[in-house]
């Protein structure tokens, strides 16, 4: 059953043989059958408390309500979308952006939400894979939408917005229409957004998840690992392209009565000064960030914080104990995808064990696999497979075959389960380094090289060696106050030595000023691989 009278999406899903187990064995996953996740996020809220907050001003429940009402009247009554229609959304985070996604979702449309920072030839890319009719774009990024658009020929109708000023074309005709919306009464699994991955290394591929799916990155992980409060403050440095930003900073704070904490330019001085500015309690950013952010703590009042999450790539065990010393905080590492919507292995407080990923988020189940595809018992390496009520379904994708194992998820990274049920990340299954025999995961030694004070930020790969089939290179940004010279590299190829095995030492090693990485922050190994 759906609501959708446009059904482009759903008629291009992977057959069901091709997807992976669901499961919904937690009581708060038990959805109704008609399901708005909008609806769930901010109507149910009180409508006086705070929902959002950020330089420009601050918006209630209500507010956001009210707002979300009007723009899903107008994409209806206006701008002729019907349910199942794809609206493209550009912006960074900011009140309006958040207003718009709910929006599209309260007229039974279909996010397609995207970076500020792709280009036109990705942008046409994405309209002309999901064959977008709508587009909604902040004005301060139209240039490279405009020509993607022009490319994909596909838009029918364009509201541009100008931040969160209120000055925009869209705000203006907003003023103009009727308050209140009836919410297109959405089935639990019909779509309500295709979350493209970046498309760093090809095509991109494009996630779907449904209204329950929404909602259940929130009453699994979130509920469970998290805890959290109502009257939280969420601050997050990912878009909320990234699923891992659309949970942190709108999922959760929503669902739990919390608040937003947008900034529009994210990185580690924006992200302390909005923590100081507006009392944040929850931070989520990526290890790269504490590990600076680590440095920076003598300039800012952070002591409103409470709980901080990483993800997006490994949590090496020197950036935890480095912050966990700098702040007293417990990072709560974790590992999520595209495909699953948000994290599916996790662990807080006491159950942290500095350097492992977690175990198994309440509501999921995860494994490894060995090179038969069957599981593993504990204390084996193999290829880390999970399913749980959210998966993978690939829109109109042959790669699909290829995420789904079984009926589990496989993510594509190498990891060792112990006899505990925890989790401790290798490497990425294409990452492993196979040197004169010997596997060495590249994290590993980037870790090492990571409790040097003197390297900023690090990455790992293997290249060729006539001697050795493959030796282990780094490429190393070093910490301020350090130049890079013959002398600091000997330094810290024996730094690694005394830490690890001293066959995963790198037998070459490059400093540069910043190392390549997607628009969601994650190292690009395959960008170091063409140097």
């Amino acid at each position: 059953m759906t609501a959708h009278v446009d059904t482009f999406v759903r008629d291009r899903l992977p057959p069901t043989e091709q997807q992976p187990e669901f499961l919904f064995d937690l009581p708060e996953l038990q959805y109704p059958e008609r399901l708005n996740a909008a609806v769930e996020l901010i109507d149910r809220g009180d409508p006086d408390a705070l929902a959002l907050i950020n330089d420009a001003g601050t918006w209630t429940y209500g507010e956001m309500r009210e707002l979300s009402d009007r723009i899903a009247r107008l994409l209806v009554e206006e701008e002729g979308l019907v349910p199942g229609n794809r609206v493209f959304l550009r912006g960074p985070n900011n009140a309006m952006l958040f207003a718009c996604w709910l929006g599209i979702l309260k007229a039974g449309g279909i996010v397609v939400a995207t970076m500020p920072i792709l280009r036109a030839r990705e942008i046409a890319t994405i309209l002309r894979r999901a064959e977008v009719s709508h587009a909604i774009v902040d004005a301060r990024f139209l240039a490279d939408y405009e020509a993607g658009a022009a490319e994909a020929g596909t838009v029918r109708s364009l509201l541009p917005y100008a931040g969160d000023s209120g000055t925009g074309e869209l705000e203006a005709r907003l003023r103009r229409v009727e308050p209140g919306f009836v919410p297109v009464p959405t089935f639990r699994d019909d779509v309500a957004l295709i979350a493209f991955t970046s498309g760093t290394t090809g095509q991109p591929k494009g996630c779907v998840h449904y209204h329950r799916d929404v909602l259940a990155s929130a009453d699994s992980f979130a509920r469970y690992v998290l805890k959290p409060e109502p009257g939280s403050r969420w601050a997050c440095s990912a878009p909320i392209a990234f699923t891992f930003g659309l949970g942190m900073l709108l999922i959760f704070p929503w669902r739990f009565g919390g608040a937003a904490v947008t900034i529009e330019q994210p990185g580690p001085k924006p992200l302390l000064e909005a923590i100081q500015k507006f009392g944040a309690t929850n931070l989520a950013t990526a290890p790269t960030a504490y590990k600076v952010m680590c440095a920076m703590l003598g300039n800012y009042d952070i002591s409103s914080l409470r709980t901080c999450v990483s993800a997006g790539e490994h949590l090496p065990a020197a950036t935890w104990h480095a912050w966990n010393e700098a702040t007293g905080l417990k990072i709560v590492d974790g590992i999520g995808a595209t495909e699953m919507m948000h994290i599916f292995i996790s662990a807080s407080g006491d159950d942290i064990r500095p350097g492992a990923t977690g175990k198994a988020v309440p509501g999921y189940r995860a494994c490894v696999l060995g090179e038969d595809d069957q599981p593993l018992p504990p204390g084996s390496t193999g290829r880390l497979a999970t399913k749980g009520p959210t998966g993978c379904r690939y829109f109109d994708d042959e790669r699909q075959k290829n995420y789904v194992v079984n009926g589990w998820n496989v993510t594509g990274d190498t990891y060792r389960q112990d006899e505990e049920g925890y989790f401790w990340y290798l490497a990425r299954s294409d990452d492993m380094i196979i040197s004169a025999g010997y596997n060495i995961a590249a994290p590993e030694v980037e870790n090492a090289l990571l409790s040097h004070k003197a390297v900023q930020e690090c990455a790992v790969i293997g290249v060729p060696c006539e001697e050795r089939g493959q030796k282990v290179k780094a490429f190393v940004v070093a910490s301020g106050g350090y130049a890079p010279c013959e002398k600091l590299t000997r330094e810290l190829q024996a730094h690694v030595k005394q830490a690890i095995a001293p066959y995963k030492y790198p037998r070459e090693l490059e400093f540069v000023d910043a190392l390549p990485k997607t628009a969601t922050g994650k190292l690009q190994r395959f960008a170091l691989r063409t140097k």
